[in-house]
């Protein structure tokens, strides 16, 4: 994800250095890099310093790659021809007459294409209670829709009779988005939901402190109880039946 990601990235600025078709504004440049580590240095930068041999100044900076664009194209494509036309739409920077330039325009999808190739396939591992386990992807919930791939989800489908998977970032964020995004775009219809809590995550919104909470805390826990309540509130309201595991 990060070499496709950086790699749209170089294609930007060359594509600017050598005024390329269509004719990029250095300064409606939107598309950034990304690495796979949080510096705060770094997020906010001014590249192609050195001469005209190191491209166009500009203001740019990192993000993390979990935040990346691709991260989440990849995790909602179904197929290699539907990652390939997500990609393709992927806006970088606009013209001086404010033209929206894409990913196709300077030619970089097969790149990108040839890069990922081997990310699409999803991770088969082991728990602890030896069960089979796909990891593939991690889109940031907060920004993207924090849910696995829909490759591994329906992947996952054919191989077993039950099938569970996350929505990270909390019922309100990532179940919620799970439902709406990942659902509606890939045709997936979950039996149940099984909403996870924990007493001191309960106590802490009864407004225990957190550094008191490992204290037993009747009152917390049942005011944080009203938390909880919500959470089923809402996820019932997609018609799906909720279980909470402790």
């Amino acid at each position: 994800i990060t070499s496709a990601h950086n790699l749209l990235s170089a294609l930007v600025d060359n594509h600017i250095h050598c005024g390329g078709e269509p004719k990029l504004d250095a300064v409606r440049t939107s598309w950034r890099r990304v690495m796979d580590m949080n510096d705060r240095s770094l997020r906010n930068i001014v590249s192609g310093l050195g001469g005209p041999g190191n491209g166009s100044p500009s203001e740019t900076g990192f993000d993390i790659t979990v935040a990346s664009e691709v991260m989440a194209i990849l995790c909602l494509a179904t197929d290699a021809e539907d990652l390939e036309a997500r990609l393709s739409r992927i806006i970088v920077g606009y013209t001086r007459e404010k033209k929206a330039v894409t990913a196709a325009d300077i030619k970089a999808t097969g790149a990108m294409m040839a890069l990922l190739r081997d990310a699409m396939l999803p991770n088969l591992v082991q728990t602890l209670e030896n069960n089979p386990c796909l990891v593939h992807g991690g889109p940031f919930a907060n920004i993207a829709h924090g849910c696995n791939p829909v490759m591994a989800t329906r992947a996952a489908l054919k191989m077993a009779d039950y099938v569970v998977t996350e929505a990270g970032f909390g019922a309100d964020l990532g179940a919620e988005k799970f439902l709406n995004i990942k659902c509606r775009q890939a045709g997936l219809a979950p039996d149940a939901v099984v909403l996870v809590a924990t007493i001191r995550a309960l106590k802490m919104h009864g407004g225990l402190a957190r550094d008191e909470l490992g204290k037993v805390s009747y009152e917390a826990l049942e005011k944080g109880l009203a938390n909880l309540a919500r959470h089923i509130e809402n996820l019932r309201s997609f018609g799906l039946p909720v279980v909470v595991a402790f």
